[in-house]
């Protein structure tokens, strides 16, 4: 059965220029490309080192590069949505600084711990702020076309969600990254366990282990994390990012079984990274009589940019009354913050001890 899929993001009714807070490689390889794919209007760009966001704007066509965040906040336009791509800990900093009732997307992860994510939950709250983070892979076309099938009730009841990522990942092109105490889960899973919030709500309590590599110099490369939800429904994140062993065993995919069918969405940005491989869409409906058939079916963008699309367009139609729910508000994802916190506590805590 070949279905007609909506998957692409519905984009504002009005134009709200955007400025940019940060110029590092996301602005350039994610946010700025996916933003000339929809049309938005990037008015300016800020960042530490005033050469590098020169650079940036001229690459993309910026019109205005400021000096500092409070010249950049002084001289904002009407309507303007900031930006932030920044790293964590320049967060309360930074949100300090705009206007109250500010709208603002803010690049994930909400903070470096739950501490840190519920004192910015608390400063937007206090400031107003319209404040969304940019979990994007909520947007990426593999997974707004699972929504679609799985919202139409095309594979029935959801039984089952995985995610399984078994790949080399060079995590060197991410200096400020890569020395991070947490390093897998808050800066990589964390994707994971935000999505599968997204489909199936909050879990009831978390079982996990996140791993070293012995020949490497990282807080932790693999992790398992299980995410509980009763007795039917198995979510499960399985990462291992130290498969450096050619691409033949490699894989990268999310997986969804239903009662009446399946889908299994290759995230083929991670293979190869950055470089990447096409995606691939398949999904399969169980129908009497028949035996399963998969269809695939060719979408049209990838996680990166196309992704970074969509949760800077919910904010805007959120701000305009477009859309009635900001998905990736701070008010959502300091549950995704509270699942990651919790993941680290089993991870450090151990399992049950064996009986003797």
């Amino acid at each position: 059965m070949s279905i007609n899929i909506k998957y692409k993001p519905e984009l504002p009714l009005t134009e709200q220029p955007i400025i940019v807070i940060g110029a590092g490689g996301i602005v350039t390889d994610a946010h700025l490309p996916a933003y000339k794919i929809a049309g938005f209007k990037v008015h300016g760009i800020v960042n530490r080192t005033k050469a590098r966001a020169e650079k940036v704007a001229a690459d993309f066509g910026i019109p205005n590069v400021y000096n500092s965040v409070a010249e950049a906040v002084e001289l904002a336009p009407a309507n303007v949505v900031y930006d932030l791509t920044i790293m964590p800990e320049q967060y309360i900093e930074t949100l300090n600084q705009l206007p109250n009732g500010s709208a603002v997307l803010i690049q994930k992860p909400m903070g470096d711990d739950f501490k840190q994510a519920k004192e910015i939950l608390e400063l937007c709250r206090a400031k107003k702020l319209k404040a969304a983070i940019n979990f994007q892979l909520r947007y990426a076309p593999f997974v707004s076309a699972a929504k679609y099938l799985i919202d139409a009730g095309l594979i029935g009841e959801v039984y089952d969600m995985e995610v399984r990522v078994t790949i080399k990942t060079p995590w060197e092109i991410f200096p400020h990254v890569i020395v991070h105490p947490r390093l897998e889960i808050q800066y990589h899973s964390i994707h994971y366990v935000d999505l599968i919030r997204s489909f199936l709500g909050n879990p009831i309590s978390v079982l996990a282990k996140t791993l070293k590599h012995p020949a490497k110099n990282l807080s932790s490369s693999r992790s398992t994390i299980l995410l509980d939800y009763g007795d039917t429904l198995h979510a499960v994140i399985n990462t291992n990012h130290d498969h450096d062993f050619g691409a033949k065993h490699q894989e990268s995919y999310i997986k969804w079984e239903g009662t009446k069918g399946a889908i299994v969405a290759k995230i083929g940005l991670l293979m190869d990274y950055p470089h990447g491989v096409p995606d691939v869409f398949e999904y399969c409906m169980v129908e009497e009589g028949k035996s399963p058939e998969w269809q695939t079916v060719k979408l049209e963008g990838s996680w990166f940019p196309e992704a970074f699309i969509g949760t800077m367009s919910n904010l805007m139609r959120f701000i305009e009354g477009s859309d009635e729910v900001l998905n990736t508000s701070v008010e959502d994802v300091i549950d995704t913050m509270a699942v990651v916190e919790s993941a680290y506590q089993s991870s450090d805590n151990g399992g049950g001890p064996i009986p003797v």
